[in-house]
């Protein structure tokens, strides 16, 4: 059961970081007084300009598409940085296996382009 010892202080640790949290939180509004945040403080942040709209306003799906796509490419430059660094111990396996792995990424690219899913239109 000692091997379970640092599992178990981890999950006391994560289980106890919000509570704490929470109780600081507490404790500040407490000890500086502030109870009711101010209007300016519950608006959406942009950079100290007025806000043209709500927090709350609806978005194109598009974008939420196109974010996707990002990260989904971001990954993807990603899992090349370790290949680019073993690329002579790996030879042509390694080759082969980045060859499949982008010509695969590379099919989805154009599913998406072909479905419009990069279009602003």
């Amino acid at each position: 059961m000692v091997e379970y010892l640092p599992v178990l202080i981890f999950a006391v640790v994560a289980a106890l970081f919000p509570v704490v949290g929470r109780l600081a939180s507490a404790f500040m509004q407490w000890l500086t007084g502030v109870r009711k945040p101010e209007v300016v403080k519950l608006q959406a942040y942009e950079c100290g300009i007025r806000p043209e709209m709500g927090a709350r306003e609806r978005f194109s799906i598009r974008y939420y598409v196109l974010a996707l796509l990002f990260v989904v490419f971001d990954v993807e430059a990603i899992f090349l940085f370790p290949w680019a660094i073993l690329y002579d111990k790996l030879l042509l396996f390694g080759l082969v296996e980045m060859a499949i792995f982008l010509g695969i990424l590379v099919l989805g690219y154009f599913y998406a382009w072909k479905k419009g899913a990069l279009e602003w239109a």
